[in-house]
Order: C-alpha cells, then sequence, then structure tokens
C-alpha cells in the first residue's frame, strides 16, 4: 500500500512539475479588435460582376485569364467565345435576326455580357431586369437567373423554350429586412 501511494504522489508531482513548466506562450496573443493587416501581395481570384455570366460563358480554360481581365478589355477579348457559347446553348442565336427580351441579337447581347460589371443606375429604378428596366442595378429580391435564363432561351417574347426560362425559385427562403444591410437574419 505504502508503494502505491509514493508511485501516487511521484506521477502528481511529474504532472505538476509538467504543467508548471510549460511554455507561457498564449501571451502573445492579442486581446480586442485588431485592425484589418492589408500587407502582402493579393491576386484577383474570381470576378463576378453579374450573376452565373462568368460561370456559364467562361470555359474552364480561360477562367484565369478572365478574372484578370480589366473590364474595359474583356468585351475584345471574350466577345465572340461568349457568342459562340450562347450559340451552343440556344442555336436559334446563330440567326443574326433572332433577338432575346431585350432585342438584342447574339453578337449585341454577348457585347453586353463580355464585360462583366454591374451597372448601376444613380436616378430611376434599380433592377436586374424587370421587362422596362435593364441592368439599372440589382435589387436583392431580383431573381437574376430565371432573367438570364429568359435572356438566353426565351426568344423575343420571352416565350421560346418555356421548360428553359426559369429555374422556379421565386423568393429567398427568409424575407429581406426593411433596414440596411437589408439581408435576411441568419437562421
Amino acid at each position: 500500500m505504502k508503494l502505491n501511494n509514493i508511485k501516487l504522489i511521484a506521477i502528481a508531482m511529474l504532472v505538476s512539475f509538467t504543467a508548471y513548466n510549460c511554455s507561457d506562450d498564449d501571451n502573445t496573443i492579442a486581446t480586442g479588435p485588431t485592425a484589418p493587416n492589408f500587407t502582402g501581395t493579393y491576386a484577383q481570384e474570381d470576378q463576378m460582376g453579374r450573376p452565373a455570366i462568368n460561370t456559364v460563358f467562361v470555359s474552364a480554360a480561360d477562367k484565369s485569364t478572365f478574372n484578370v481581365t480589366v473590364p474595359s478589355s474583356q468585351n475584345a477579348a471574350f466577345q465572340t467565345k461568349f457568342q459562340n457559347k450562347l450559340e451552343a446553348l440556344n442555336p436559334a442565336h446563330a440567326d443574326p435576326a433572332y433577338t432575346n427580351a431585350l432585342g438584342f441579337n447574339a453578337e449585341q447581347f454577348t457585347g453586353a455580357l463580355a464585360t462583366d460589371v454591374l451597372t448601376v443606375s444613380l436616378v430611376g429604378t434599380t433592377t436586374f431586369f424587370d421587362g422596362t428596366n435593364v441592368l439599372t442595378g440589382r435589387a436583392l429580391g431580383d431573381d437574376v437567373i430565371t432573367t438570364e435564363l429568359l435572356l438566353i432561351f426565351g426568344g423575343p417574347t420571352g416565350a421560346d423554350n418555356p421548360g428553359l426560362t426559369n429555374d422556379n425559385v421565386n423568393a429567398n427562403d427568409k424575407a429581406f429586412s426593411s433596414s440596411f444591410p437589408y439581408l435576411a437574419s441568419p437562421w
């Protein structure tokens, strides 16, 4: 019994000395808020001015190039590739007389798409597309994917290819807030 007590005391002392002698390296961790650190080298990884444009129209081989091309140079570099992709998705666009709901033929439409920026109207309605206003910004409730499908597959009236012109997601899963920043509250 005495030997067991000695072993227990020895183990307890060993644990105590080990714990006491551990490095106190957590004192260098900053407490409280710190300013952002912008040192280092950064590289643009993705460019998404308008939802799904980069995803759908830029080939995997061109992703890195597209993502670092300044918007003012994108049209010259990518419009033809976008047009080829559009005509592959909807062969009706190969006819120069065929237009979408904006009244754009394939060249005009892909010219607008290839410069991947979200334009914003400082006066008037801010919307992605509401039937009248086109690419004047984007409201949180705008159904941008359905709009893009309609412009790709819907033809001049939006009625061509009805099975391809709607993603059937008609609302956000939670209501948006009526005050800034307007996003839905977290779950």
